[in-house]
């Protein structure tokens, strides 16, 4: 994982006693050039780290604030799209390294270093949404979702209505359910 330029994401945990310790790390353009095929390329993004250790275990908080650049997939026009997120990790000390869920590590007693610049990214990533949309157009498409909302909502009403028809049946019938469910 370790990548060039990177180095200045390193938290030494090695001689880090038992408690909460706080760094700052600042993303740029530099940063983003280290990851392949990265979704962005620049951005300015401070990432506060909160690192709580115990003896068998670091929680790691990461705070996000910022914006990056993307490209609007309507117009392929740029724009910065603002950044603001908290995530956690967990780093459990083990016998090998491996990782046992999405927010939980296993390293190993002797990890003198951990490297955050990678969860950094993720996280980062994992605040773009699916759907980049210039500022511009975000208004055209709460219209648009709004439209889609009330046609579902009116089709959704004629099904209710056609439901209670159903329901609204001769008491005959349900006389002649009952005997049905009791044989």
């Amino acid at each position: 994982m370790e990548k060039r330029g990177l180095k200045q994401y390193d938290i030494n945990i090695f001689k880090l006693n038992d408690g909460e310790h706080q760094y700052s790390f600042q993303t740029d353009a530099a940063f983003f050039a280290n990851f392949e095929n990265s979704l962005v390329e620049k951005g300015d993004v401070n990432a506060k780290i909160t690192l709580d250790k115990s003896p068998s275990l670091i929680s790691m908080k990461i705070y996000l604030r910022g914006s990056v650049e993307l490209i609007c997939d309507r117009s392929l026009d740029t724009f910065d799209y603002p950044v603001h997120t908290e995530a956690s990790m967990r780093f459990k000390f083990g016998e090998e390294e491996q990782e046992l869920s999405e927010d939980m590590v296993v390293i190993t007693n002797n990890t003198q270093v951990i490297n955050v610049a990678q969860y950094i990214y993720e996280y980062i990533g994992l605040a773009i949404p699916m759907k980049k949309l210039h500022p511009r157009y975000v208004d055209e498409e709460d219209e648009n979702t709004e439209e889609l909302r009330l046609i579902y909502t009116s089709e959704t009403k004629k099904a209710t209505a056609s439901e209670q028809e159903e329901q609204e049946v001769d008491p005959r019938w349900n006389m002649l359910k009952k005997l049905k469910n009791n044989n």
